[in-house]
């Protein structure tokens, strides 16, 4: 039985009349299910363009090389995380609690389903010496400013205290999600089995002293 990403890779379409946008969103889908199958060494831009059926220097058009390739996967995966992350904080018919603990349970989902894409968003290989090129910053950044905006107003409605101050608290509360999803992704001392559980024990030690 083919994965979803097999799936994915076995059924885009071989042409060489795309048109320009429609080349470069073929590029980053086929590319994102390239990684999640098998990891970033996976990746070329050679192998790329056979999957999808056009030249080399079709690719390369739209990305100089592949580290530019992995900038653009990274960048989508952030886009995903905040729009979804948005409308968990902006959903009309779920409390506040509800909603926090609805993104921290969800957070954790994204990570670990998407491992090989959160590993790329956050590990080493973009990271790495602090020099990320700005056009992966400029999308990374404002997910981090997100969590914290969510934080203040959570601050403000009294379901997250006060003090620490609301950086302080929107980056333990980011690592310690960061955490769970990290063991569970590595296989060490946790399994998806136990995702809820952990998720749940986040929640309440953050906000069981502020109901």
């Amino acid at each position: 039985m083919m994965t979803k990403t097999q799936k994915t890779l076995s059924t885009t379409k071989v042409s060489t009349n795309y048109h320009h946008g429609d080349l470069y969103s073929s590029l980053l889908t086929t590319a994102t299910a390239m990684i999640s199958e098998g990891g970033v060494e996976a990746l070329s831009l050679r192998k790329l363009a056979m999957h999808i059926g056009v030249s080399r220097t079709a690719a390369y058009h739209h990305f100089k090389d592949k580290n530019d390739l992995l900038i653009a996967i990274a960048a989508q995966g952030f886009i995903s995380w905040k729009k979804q992350a948005e409308q968990i904080f902006n959903h009309k018919n779920l409390t506040e609690r509800e909603k926090y603990q609805a993104f921290v349970h969800y957070y954790v989902q994204f990570a670990t389903e998407n491992s090989a894409i959160y590993q790329l968003m956050f590990g080493g290989t973009l990271w790495k010496d602090k020099k990320s090129p700005s056009k992966l910053k400029e999308v990374a950044y404002p997910s981090f400013q997100f969590q914290v905006e969510m934080t203040k107003a959570w601050q403000k409605k009294g379901l997250l205290p006060n003090s620490p101050n609301t950086l302080r608290l929107a980056q333990v509360t980011w690592a310690t999600l960061h955490g769970i999803a990290q063991l569970v992704i590595d296989g060490i001392y946790a399994d998806a089995s136990q995702i809820d559980e952990m998720c749940q024990c986040a929640v309440d030690l953050f906000l069981v002293s502020h109901k």
